[in-house]
């Protein structure tokens, strides 16, 4: 049996889970009654069912910090800590969240972030921010999607046979800054910077011929393989009519952003790119507003110039780093990338601890040559999620994910949701 096959089965069976479910959802509507269940979160677990039902928190803010124990792909486990922090002035204004981490890995990764997604002045000015300081490692396999063969090159595909590790430094620092022309429309700017230092590309022998996808690229587009940065502007342009930034279960969110980043000196040359994030969201129920479909398209397209290799368009690296569940971070890159995922949230617990999802995307990318356009190859994956709930005002959740696509399997432990 194949992998179509297979596939066509799994998704077959998502189909089913999700029609039956949304029935579910139906019947629900009729016969669930409309009495009130108290949520409990994790924290809960750990004190009185007294205690829960009697208190009341009133504060406009939030802050969460644990420890964790992490995993993604292209990470390996992970030890350190996660914080978030979200409030909002008044009772009427949308949740801001300010959020940050630190971490090490087993495979000798250094990994600090914080993010920020504020509403301002009443909601009058979005501020979005991405920072980042990794030292990393993670592995290159060439450009497009073609690069998993479909037919019978497929049952002697390996990715060990493609992939080429590689060990950098990486610091990151994007922030926009958007206001409010018309009801949930947001025009702005940005500052965007990546660099990347001390590049070593482990299986590159340039003495005995033994070239690498980055060390070529890098030759043929006249950048420095050890070190390079590309730094730019942008416009942002933001529709959000979603009811919650960090669990949604209604609305619509769409962010076009266009950069420009000019040629200086040595170290950059110029180009341009946009980006497309946009998220739906419907409610399958008016009693459970946990049961929910969602859907995410994600795209980066390089429109004009070039791009150093790490930088070029690829899953993962999207701001919060989940786009193409099922496959590794930078597994496929190309000049022009686009995800779409679809994804059915649904309760198991009635008190909102314990929450499932269901999803499916697929990924396309493109070469520089013109040889795989993209929408020509699509990868596709499926899988399951676990969440648990950890605060309930802004219904935070830990997730734990299982992505299966086309040779390959994947485990995610995050805090928030997919998208």
């Amino acid at each position: 049996m194949n992998f179509t096959t297979i596939f066509k089965s799994r998704a077959s069976l998502f189909l089913l889970l999700l029609t039956g479910s949304f029935s579910f959802s139906q019947e629900e509507n009729k016969e669930i009654k409309k009495d009130f269940v108290p949520l409990v979160t994790f924290y809960d677990l750990f004190k009185k069912k007294a205690n829960r039902a009697t208190e009341i928190d009133t504060s406009k803010s939030s802050l969460i910090v644990l420890p964790t124990l992490g995993y993604q792909p292209a990470n390996g486990f992970t030890f350190g800590f996660i914080s978030q922090y979200s409030f909002k002035k008044n009772q009427a204004d949308r949740i801001s969240l300010i959020a940050g981490g630190a971490s090490y890995s087993t495979k000798k990764q250094i990994l600090i972030y914080a993010k920020n997604n504020m509403y301002l002045k009443e909601d009058a000015f979005f501020l979005s921010g991405d920072y980042r300081y990794f030292v990393f490692s993670q592995s290159n396999f060439g450009l497009s999607t073609n690069i998993v063969p479909y037919g019978d090159e497929f049952d002697y595909f390996s990715f060990e046979a493609i992939e080429q590790p590689v060990k950098y430094n990486y610091f990151k620092f994007h922030q926009t800054a958007s206001y409010r022309v018309l009801p949930l429309f947001y025009v702005g700017g940005g500052i965007h910077i990546d660099s990347y230092s001390n590049i070593q590309d482990e299986l590159l022998e340039v003495e005995n011929q033994v070239f690498t996808h980055h060390y070529e690229y890098s030759q043929k587009n006249s950048f420095n393989d050890k070190h390079y940065a590309v730094a730019g502007a942008s416009l942002n342009l933001m529709f959000d009519s979603r009811d919650n930034l960090i669990n949604t279960n209604n609305g619509l969110f769409v962010n076009l952003n266009y950069r420009f980043n000019p040629n200086y000196q040595e170290s950059q040359q110029q180009s341009t790119t946009l980006s497309l994030d946009a998220r739906y969201f419907v409610p399958l129920s008016a009693i459970n507003k946990q049961h929910v479909l969602a859907f995410w398209t994600y795209g980066q397209f390089l429109t004009s110039g070039n791009l150093p290799y790490l930088n070029l368009p690829s899953i993962g690296w999207d701001a919060n780093s989940r786009s193409g569940k099922g496959y590794t971070q930078g597994l496929f890159r190309g000049a022009e990338l686009i995800t779409f995922e679809t994804e059915y949230r649904f309760p198991i617990t009635r008190n909102q601890l314990i929450s499932g999802t269901l999803f499916v995307n697929a990924t396309t990318a493109s070469d520089l040559e013109g040889k795989t356009p993209l929408f020509s190859v699509f990868q596709p994956a499926v899988g399951v999620g676990l969440r648990i709930l950890l605060d309930k005002k802004t219904l935070t959740n830990f997730l734990v994910n299982f992505g299966l696509g086309r040779d390959s399997k994947t485990f995610y432990f995050n805090d928030g949701e997919s998208f």
